[in-house]
């Protein structure tokens, strides 16, 4: 519980109605007890750090003067979210941010009223804000359904934290702007020059040009008023040379030639100037832009000076700061990745590194340093991303995209289209693929194996331990034609690396773990350890699959001469997976082999963590060998024969 004596405001606020209760003149006290809150409950629990710390300010401002959750607050990325959270009755249990059964580390519609849109990726507020206010002005008008409450009900849209550089924010602002029947929308850019890395691209460069506008717009709402009707000639040419003369000045320009009023830049941590521009702001119609600039980490001194190791942290001591962990550790199989990619650069000079603003997230930190020539970081823009390679591989170039599982979803069109129809050659570096854990639903890759295999040309590829991993990336990159490495979160089992950058494997050809008896376990990627340990224990073939496209048909058809039953494992969703693969090829053969298909189900996993989330899924060793024994009592029967290992 929240300490009413250190805490003696913030701790009387269970709702944004109990913050309204306050006056205006509090609202700094406010926002300094919520920082000190964040700064303390995140040093207990671990999550998203810096980026709640820079909008602090304007999170009470925005439920001060909106009244939430009937006026919609719409967040971007969700990452800025926890001080939201604190001050819509989640402030006791943000402790269990990430935790199983705990608070969401992302916006979510299920969790509260507040929450009014669901995020995990960025840059999808607009969007969702203009789809809000566009119903709202309908329900207003009377058009469809209600519209009792549709016709006061304001609509904003808070944008920030990199999520601006993704080319959707911008297929957004261009709807809204060149509407006939103008929407009531306020866009909030929070403009702190970072994602989770430093923000790259012409926009960045643009909105660093700061210059107050408060005359300007002052002049501008004046005219508004005495030209009238915005479609006349003198109104049209008012606007042109206002846009014009703004432009020298601000950075406005885009917004205002796409349809948006912008107002600012304003400093987004002084409360009276944030409330100032938001009251004039909310009463006036048609789209608006206010910029504020935020500063990531704000309050806490290490956050402000390491703003991108401070974007998410583990539980620390906030008097101490984040302390790495001594001894050595073992690598991550981001690691064996970053690794991999510095050392073929050194042999291989086409080769091109790529990645949408996950530079440390994919492991490309020392690539970016030492071949700074040969990197890549298209910001917020997977779908570019895909399609930038692309075009370098039609010349020549070996382009190396790094990407989450959850992330290349949005350039599955690029990836089919650009790449895999035109068999170019291009190599898919694919992180956190499977169960990922405390970042929920949107972050996990549970859908890949799924949404890859099925896509003519590819190679398709799971490691069991790090050392395989790094051997299938020197694969793929081989591989003439479109490939992926598909790798989890965290570390493997452990096995030695090889430096060797040669080492490659056979297209298409599995690897017998151990020869057993009566089923054989197929394993993919890294479920093979639980299927292994399973398999010893009843005394069971296992095999590591590797490829997930093209299976070992060879393997499978002679395993199936020989075994009563197969049993299919990967952590990726069944419906599609890998094990369907299986079961296709079987049936292809004429072969009617019962086969027990494990993997993740039917449904989107909750936050939770990794080890919790495989047990859930039955696909750790206990969940697979009670699955065994489940569908094949028998095996439980009789001891189980000795087993070779291969």
């Amino acid at each position: 519980m929240i300490d009413p004596d250190r805490y003696p405001r913030l701790s009387r606020i269970d709702s944004p109605a109990d913050l309204r209760g306050f006056d205006e003149a509090e609202l700094p006290a406010i926002a300094e007890e919520l920082r000190a809150f964040l700064i303390e409950s995140v040093g207990k629990s671990g999550g998203h750090f810096g980026a709640g710390l820079g909008v602090i300010e304007l999170t009470v401002a925005l439920h001060w003067l909106y009244d939430t959750p009937d006026d919609r607050i719409v967040w971007d990325v969700g990452h800025q979210t926890y001080p939201h959270k604190i001050l819509t009755g989640r402030r006791d249990r943000i402790h269990t941010v990430k935790q199983k059964d705990g608070v969401a580390p992302f916006p979510k519609r299920e969790e509260s009223e507040y929450d009014t849109f669901g995020v995990g990726h960025s840059s999808t507020s607009i969007s969702a804000a203009l789809g809000m206010a566009i119903a709202n002005g309908l329900l207003a008008a009377g058009q469809a359904g209600d519209g009792d409450k549709a016709a006061s009900r304001k609509v904003v849209a808070v944008i920030g934290d990199g999520a601006m550089t993704a080319g959707m924010a911008y297929e957004a602002l261009n709807h809204a702007g060149g509407m006939d029947q103008e929407p009531d929308l306020l866009v909030v850019l929070n403009d702190n020059r970072m994602s989770i890395s430093e923000n790259v691209g012409g926009l960045t460069k643009m909105l660093g040009r700061l210059s107050g506008s408060r005359t300007l717009n002052a002049i501008r709402e004046g005219g508004k008023k005495l030209l009238g009707d915005k479609h006349n000639a003198p109104a049209r040419f008012v606007k042109r040379w206002e846009e014009h003369w703004k432009g020298m000045f601000v950075p406005s320009t885009l917004f205002e030639e796409m349809g948006f009023h912008y107002t600012g830049p304003i400093d987004g941590h002084d409360i009276p100037a944030l409330l100032g521009a938001l009251k004039t702001l909310k009463n006036l119609k048609g789209p608006q832009l206010l910029h504020i600039v935020t500063t990531k980490g704000k309050g806490y001194e290490l956050a402000e000076g390491d703003q991108i190791g401070y974007h998410a942290v583990g539980p620390f001591d906030p008097e101490k700061g984040v302390v790495g962990k001594a001894g050595a550790k073992k690598p991550t199989y981001t690691d064996v990745f970053g690794d991999w990619l510095c050392d073929m650069a050194a042999a291989e000079p086409k080769l091109l590194g790529i990645t949408p603003a996950m530079r440390e997230g994919s492991g490309l930190v020392r690539f970016s340093r030492e071949y700074p020539q040969r990197y890549f970081d298209v910001a917020i823009a997977e779908q570019h991303a895909v399609t930038l390679a692309a075009g370098m591989a039609c010349e020549g170039a070996k382009p190396v995209v790094a990407i989450y599982s959850t992330f290349l979803q949005r350039g599955y069109d690029q990836l089919v289209h650009d790449v895999a129809i035109q068999k170019l050659d291009v190599l898919f570096a694919i992180d956190r693929g499977g169960v990922v854990g405390p970042d929920g639903a949107t972050h996990a890759g549970n859908l890949d194996l799924s949404y890859l295999r099925c896509v003519p040309n590819m190679v398709v590829m799971a490691p069991a331990d790090e050392n395989e991993c790094r051997q299938m990336l020197s694969t793929g990159f081989r591989h003439e034609g479109p490939a992926a490495v598909r790798y989890p979160r965290g570390t493997g089992p452990g096995v030695a690396i090889d430096a060797a950058i040669t080492d490659t494997l056979p297209i298409g050809k599995a690897e017998v773990r151990q020869r057993g008896s009566r089923i054989a376990l197929l394993a993919f990627g890294a479920t093979v350890a639980a299927a292994e340990q399973a398999g010893r224990e009843l005394g069971l073939t296992v095999v590591n699959m590797r490829f997930v496209k093209p299976l070992d048909r060879a393997l499978l058809l002679e395993l199936a001469q020989s075994h009563a039953g197969f049993a299919t494992i990967e952590d990726n969703v069944v419906a599609g997976g890998a094990g369907s693969g299986v079961a296709e090829l079987l049936s292809d053969a004429g072969l009617a082999l019962p086969v027990l298909h494990l993997g993740l189900p039917d449904a989107f996993q909750h936050h939770a963590s990794r080890e919790d989330l495989l047990a859930e899924a039955g696909i750790d060793a206990a969940g697979i060998r009670a699955s065994l024994l489940k569908r094949w009592p028998e095996l439980a029967d009789s001891a189980p024969p000795r087993i070779a290992a291969v």
